[in-house]
């Protein structure tokens, strides 16, 4: 008897302790939950010659940036699938592996020809779909459209699954449908619980439509059953503790960041080490908190360890953050030069905000708002081209506010504030525009 994946998939396996360990693994990493790795080996264990459990496993060394060890196995998965494999299954291998591998342009015209045989295949399609995916680190101008449109043509064949449902609301949420985007996320909640890409969606809905205090409630609540060591755990509390800034509490937000969020505390992966730590820090002290030059420092050390070379434009803006604030002219420079090679190569997809970005933070650090203001202008448009969500780009339009009051320009910062509390509510936003007079 043939067995299926848990969305009526075939997998090549006879083992049933394998396909079931794989059906768990996948769910786990659809959820980011904690266990993944271990279901996945299980499944291995039980079949080593099971090509997918491989090359998830693989998937789940990426995010740890353990680049070595993700390629490896997705190299070994390819050999697997080619020996003992359906044509879906080698197809689902190989866009896993391209994306593994950081070729995306290829791995998204993989993902998107897989997506469109069988579009139930929900790994794979997830590759675009979420703040780190193929989609936003592509350098497309209009990645949030693409996530929702992607959602759209597929939503029959998922009805009310609980991932499906997590990724299209979150789609709808970042492309500006917020009243719908939460409430088809919170479907998607209701049906799993242990859910953390669930909670993490309904809480950028939350960002959006100004509920903060709900968003507060719902991470107390929520939180503890979610380990510490979860993907998502130090990020979820980084959305609580941007929370904690719209009502000015600097001091729960720096408790929050010791917690969780510190080089020495957290668990995350490491592009949310470096760019929870960074965005917070910057946000603290672009809004006038004092921040201990110990955090900055220790931050842009771990920092430099973790990405040492210009990599993903999304990150490389998270360095300028810590070598701007750090003073680290010396690492900066070295960074952008090898970004403005890129750019001048055609290898830099999202183009030339990320220069322009990394010198505006620079001169915002060295307190020269008004070249902050003239770098970061033309290019304000382009910022979504860098990835990531709408709440952590925001950070660049804060900043560029931020340097308009401080230069002197205030008609220009309250249009803008005007603008965003026309979107929706904001204490922050309001005691900005309340202290312009």
């Amino acid at each position: 008897m043939a067995l299926d994946d848990r969305y009526g998939l075939p997998v090549s396996t006879t083992s049933h302790e394998a396909a079931s360990a794989y059906r768990e693994g996948i769910d786990l990493m659809l959820a980011g939950w904690t266990g993944t790795a271990e279901a996945l080996e299980h499944a291995i264990a039980a079949d080593p010659d099971f090509a997918l459990p491989h090359i998830a496993r693989a998937r789940v060394h990426a995010f740890y940036q353990q680049g070595d060890l993700a390629r490896s196995r997705a190299a070994l998965a390819r050999e697997l699938v080619a020996k003992r494999g359906t044509e879906r299954e080698r197809s689902h291998v190989e866009a896993l592996a391209l994306a593994i591998e950081g070729r995306l342009p290829e791995a998204i015209a993989a993902t998107m020809k897989h997506v469109e045989a069988w579009p139930r295949d929900a790994l794979v399609l997830s590759l675009p779909l979420g703040a780190f995916g193929l989609f936003a680190f592509s350098g497309m101008a209009d990645h949030d459209r693409a996530r929702q449109e992607l959602c759209e043509r597929v939503a029959h064949h998922y009805g009310e699954d609980w991932w499906f449902l997590t990724m299209y609301g979150w789609a709808m949420t970042e492309n500006g449908d917020v009243a719908r985007g939460r409430g088809v996320t919170e479907r998607g909640f209701d049906l799993r619980r242990q859910n953390a890409h669930a909670a993490h969606a309904v809480l950028h809905a939350m960002f959006e439509d100004g509920s903060i205090a709900a968003a507060d409630r719902l991470v107390d609540d929520w939180i503890p059953s979610y380990d510490r060591a979860g993907i998502l755990h130090g990020h979820i509390r980084w959305h609580q503790a941007l929370g904690a800034l719209e009502h000015g509490d600097a001091a729960r937000a720096l408790a929050i960041y010791a917690d969780v969020l510190q080089p020495k505390a957290t668990q995350a992966p490491p592009l949310n080490v470096v760019t929870d730590a960074a965005s917070l820090l910057w946000r603290l002290s672009a809004y006038g908190h004092a921040v201990p030059r110990a955090l900055w420092v220790e931050g842009d050390d771990n920092a430099q360890k973790l990405f040492p070379k210009s990599s993903l434009p999304f990150a490389d803006i998270h360095m300028a953050l810590f070598a701007a604030a750090t003073q680290n002219r010396e690492a900066l420079a070295a960074r952008l030069a090898v970004i403005e090679q890129r750019l001048t190569e055609g290898k830099l997809p999202a183009g030339p905000v990320v220069p322009a970005v990394c010198r505006a933070l620079a001169a915002f650090a060295d307190e020269n708002y008004a070249a902050c203001v003239q770098m970061l202008a033309p290019v304000l448009s382009e910022v979504v081209r860098l990835g990531g969500s709408h709440a952590q780009r925001e950070l660049i339009e804060d900043t560029f506010i931020v340097a308009l009051m401080r230069s002197g320009e205030l008609p220009r910062a309250r249009a803008l504030l005007n603008a965003r509390l026309h979107r929706r509510p904001s204490l922050r936003d309001a005691r900005w525009q309340a202290a312009m007079g």
